[in-house]
């Protein structure tokens, strides 16, 4: 019976060891899970600070760039307007020269047009008369060829009456061949 107590309270205190050693282990990865998440948080917000300067710093080249193009543009602009009114002064002059010459090339045209009216006009009537000469050559050739048909014919006719009459003339006077 001592023998047994003594091994229960061996087993006792084994077993509170055991959970003893359980919850230290517990306690030591739930300690070792918060600490890896710290680092891992810690990692991440200096990626975040680390890109937030960059980001800081695109923003200080992106206006100091935006500055110069705005001084650019402003000196641009001045210049351009210089240019503007040197340009609108030639301008003025090229219009006007332009103008002259328009009303020269107006003269001009309107002459042209009318030569041009003038030479259509003769064109037209020499065409027509063209055409008229045309139809009356047409025509003549056409009754030519209808007098060489006729002739044609009434040679074949007096031919061929001379034939017949050969053979007998009272055959040719009553006309029984034809």
């Amino acid at each position: 019976r001592q023998g047994d107590r003594q091994r229960d309270r061996e087993t006792d205190r084994d077993r509170q060891t055991e959970r003893q050693t359980e919850r230290q282990g517990d306690r030591q990865r739930q300690t070792d899970r918060q600490r890896q998440g710290d680092r891992q948080r810690d990692r991440e917000t200096d990626r975040d600070r680390q890109t937030e300067r960059q980001t800081e710093r695109q923003g200080d080249r992106q206006r100091q760039t935006d500055r110069q193009r705005q001084g650019d543009r402003q000196r641009r602009t001045e210049r351009q307007r210089q240019g503007d009114r040197q340009r609108d002064r030639e301008t003025d002059r090229d219009r006007q020269t332009e103008r002259q010459t328009e009303r020269q090339g107006d003269r001009q045209r309107q002459t042209d047009r009318q030569r041009q009216g003038d030479r259509q006009r003769r064109t037209e009537r020499q065409r027509q008369g063209d055409r008229q000469r045309d139809r009356e050559t047409d025509r003549d050739r056409q009754t030519e060829r209808q007098g060489d048909r006729q002739r044609q014919t009434d040679r074949e006719t007096d031919i061929l009456a001379g034939i017949l009459c050969i053979r007998g003339i009272n055959h040719c006077l009553h006309g029984d061949l034809i």
